[in-house]
């Protein structure tokens, strides 16, 4: 992000404040953030238009951002709804979307400065009151699964057609990468108006792709939305999304030629893809985390030494190479080692010790060991992970057979109704890391599924990581909120993935970014 000013700075973290700059914004210094856009990248792209056919790897569970629970929604939520702040695919800094610049003018207000001129799909103007809904529907409304995103917000203002004024409980310097991710994505009032809880299928946003169709478990189709705001148009005519829940499968369509493109495949197919000679293959570093989401508000997992011991049963190296063939890293914080906010105090936590998992499971009143109701999904990358760590669980004395299913089914069986014990996902990762910890931990979060009032000091640590102005502070209280929820062991961190896309020659301009969800906005089709 450029600032001339460098009254705001945007650092690998994300959007913080300088200490010096803060104390100006507390008097009254106005800060500007300014667009850096991908001009010079698109220079040589062309525009042949065509059809990008997508394998992806499950069916949404709603194409409303503000209803859905799957991270795996991502993908089909980009190309519809732009959001006010974008950022960076490599460092996650925040850059202006639909906000086109944002300031504080005190520690506890928001200013966003909204584009004019930009429309949603169905020709709605896209103005300070449609963001004031959308703000206000996603912090209030019943069925939004978003409102911990901005539980740090007061209120929300119109101050003119084009701006609106955010207060703050308290001082949020994560929030403008929080209004990158769904919480941010603005939505048209009128269809909400219309549409009511349909709108969960009938999307319509201001994105690059206006939506066609979505026939369940089989296809999404988008097409180009030709009034699109940003100077930079789709490159593509549409965009149709196979929905190929096995990774095996959605390689094969690519090698076939039915698809361009498959996303989010496994390290065990890297060789296949090597060898074929058919295709090309894009990865990248991500964010990505598989883990085991604990439900700890019942049964044996309510003991915190029986989810210590769920934690040093697991071989983490052993699970990467076995399941991963190595394309991933070990996990043993929600964090990756090249993180900003990385503790190696905290991952030396709990190093692979079968034995002592037996020893807390005695301790805990269970020395003949436990029986947990496990929850996985059924393709077979997940189904060949759960096997591994059945092994490795009954070697601790953790017994128990994994149900399986889709991921919407499964996800909404264990974070809406609460079934089962343990269930093995991921967690697709956020810009800021106080999101993270707070959408995972807080007590009426949809992801913490038990609805378990978390550790003392948790909280209180997460709102210090948002208010300091000062990277190393911030650092200090993650640290502290890291060490918080694994000495508590409120999750079972197993590995960070890569992001793996395999896609034909003719599919170019293709990135990954640190959240391993894939954007498509750039790419074009070599004709």
């Amino acid at each position: 992000m450029q600032n001339k000013d460098k009254s705001i700075v945007a650092n690998s973290n994300g959007f913080t404040l300088g200490r010096r700059e803060f104390l100006g914004l507390i008097a009254g210094t106005a800060a500007v953030a300014t667009l850096a856009g991908p001009s010079a990248l698109l220079a040589s792209v062309k525009d042949n238009g065509g059809m990008l056919r997508i394998a992806s790897p499950a069916n949404p569970s709603s194409m409303d951002p503000a209803t859905g629970g799957s991270g795996t929604d991502h993908v089909f939520l980009f190309p519809v709804y732009s959001t006010l702040i974008e950022w960076e695919y490599d460092s996650l800094q925040a850059r202006p979307g639909l906000a086109s610049s944002w300031e504080y003018p005190d520690p506890q207000t928001l200013v966003l400065n909204i584009r004019e001129g930009v429309t949603f799909h169905d020709g709605t103007t896209l103005d300070a009151e449609a963001v004031k809904f959308n703000l206000d529907r996603n912090r209030s409304d019943p069925r939004s699964n978003i409102r911990s995103d901005l539980a740090s917000v007061e209120s929300v203002e119109v101050s003119s057609p084009y701006q609106v004024r955010v207060k703050l409980k308290a001082p949020d310097t994560s929030l403008p990468l929080v209004l990158s991710d769904r919480a941010g994505m603005m939505v048209s009032p009128s269809a909400i108006r219309k549409f009511g809880e349909s709108s969960d299928r009938n999307p319509v946003g201001a994105g690059p792709m206006k939506f066609v169709e979505w026939n369940d478990g089989d296809r999404i189709v988008l097409e180009r939305n030709p009034d699109y705001w940003k100077d930079e148009r789709p490159l593509v005519d549409g965009i149709t999304f196979r929905i190929i829940t096995d990774s095996s499968t959605r390689l094969r369509s690519v090698m076939s030629g039915q698809n361009d493109l498959a996303y989010h495949l496994e390290g065990r197919q890297k060789p296949l893809m090597e060898r074929s000679g058919s295709i090309e293959e894009t990865s990248g570093s991500t964010v990505y985390c598989y883990q085991l989401y604990l439900n700890h508000s019942k049964g044996p997992l309510s003991n915190v030494k029986v989810r210590q011991a769920l934690n040093y049963a697991i071989d983490r190296e052993g699970l990467v190479r076995a399941s991963m063939h190595g394309a991933g890293e070990p996990a043993y914080m929600n964090l990756p080692s090249s993180h900003w906010a990385y503790d190696a105090e905290v991952a030396k936590l709990y190093p692979y010790d079968p034995d002592k998992a037996r020893e807390l499971l005695a301790e805990a009143g269970y020395p003949d060991g436990i029986e947990l109701d496990m929850r996985g999904y059924n393709d077979q990358g997940s189904v060949q992970r759960q096997e591994i760590l059945q092994g490795m669980l009954a070697k601790a004395g953790i017994r128990g057979r994994f149900r399986t299913g889709t991921i919407p089914d499964m996800s909404t069986t264990y974070f809406a109704r609460g079934e089962g014990d343990f269930l093995v996902s991921a967690w697709t990762g956020r810009p800021d890391p106080s999101l993270t910890y707070a959408l995972l931990y807080s007590e009426n979060s949809y992801f913490n599924a038990g609805k378990v009032k978390p550790p003392e000091g948790l909280m209180e640590a997460i709102l210090a990581s948002r208010s300091t102005d000062d990277l190393e502070e911030r650092k200090k209280a993650f640290s502290t909120v890291q060490r918080i929820a694994m000495e508590n062991a409120l999750v079972v961190p197993l590995a960070f993935r890569q992001d793996i896309i395999a896609h034909t020659a003719k599919v170019r301009n293709l990135q990954t970014n640190l959240l391993g969800k894939p954007k498509f906005e750039n790419v074009y089709l070599e004709s």
